[in-house]
């Protein structure tokens, strides 16, 4: 386990960790009616929410990682949700441009955990804060807002045109801070970010999330709590 006072700059991610995605995702897809039998008055069944949910995380997941591999030019996050809201739209039989258009935007509007804004307010308190987002800088900026998160700094992968777990996205991040990695605590609910973000040289902790990612037995990173309370409480007692 890290010392405490080693640290210096607190690197969340977002997606998932702050904001509850699947929730944001989910209600976005049943305000736009997108369900079999619309048209004759059916009502929209969580099966079927959860279908195009899975769809549209797939697209992401799919050209996240062609864009990894070298396979696609970089797009931005608003780029591939607009192209996830037109497959799911597509699916369901929604052809609205206006209710397309508005699906597309859904990941700007996520809710944050019950947890997100008074944590990050605690341990700002102590720490740098930043957040580190796949989500473009329109997007992160949007999403924010909505979501009531406040930082220090926000970094969008954009800037360096890649997505997580991309190297270069932690480097971004460790540049920008102007801190040794080893000063810097990476916070996410995907053990997959955080074995990225050890492997630049980087603090771990992991923050337990309904959807996430969890550690196996091979993982070891400084800390792994059940909430982000949990987190900012082991954080700030030794200050």
């Amino acid at each position: 386990m890290a010392d405490v006072h080693d640290i210096e700059v607190i690197v969340f991610d977002v997606l998932g960790t702050l904001v509850d995605e699947a929730t944001g995702l989910r209600a976005a897809l049943r305000d736009a009616a997108l369900r079999p039998g619309e048209a004759s008055g059916g009502t929209a069944d969580a099966a079927s929410v959860d279908a195009l949910l899975a769809l549209w995380q797939r697209h992401r997941a799919t050209e996240e990682r062609r864009i990894a591999e070298g396979r696609r030019a970089y797009a931005n996050s608003e780029a591939i949700d607009a192209e996830a809201a037109q497959r799911v739209a597509d699916r369901a039989g929604l052809t609205d441009p206006a209710a397309v258009a508005r699906l597309a935007t859904a990941g700007q509007r996520l809710p944050a955990w019950g947890d997100s804004a008074t944590g990050l307010d605690r341990l700002a308190r102590r720490f740098a804060v930043i957040g580190l987002s796949n989500a473009s800088r329109t997007a992160l900026l949007r999403l924010s807002a909505h979501a009531g998160l406040r930082w220090h700094q926000a970094l969008s992968g954009e800037a360096v045109r890649a997505y997580k777990p991309t190297p270069e996205i932690y480097r971004f991040a460790i540049d920008t801070a102007g801190r040794p990695p080893e000063r810097m605590l990476m916070v996410a609910a995907h053990a997959w970010d955080l074995r990225a973000a050890q492997q630049r040289g980087m603090r771990t902790a992991y923050v337990q999330r309904p959807g996430g990612d969890p550690p196996t037995g091979a993982d070891a990173f400084d800390w792994q709590c059940d909430g982000l309370d949990e987190l900012a409480a082991l954080l700030t007692a030794a200050g």
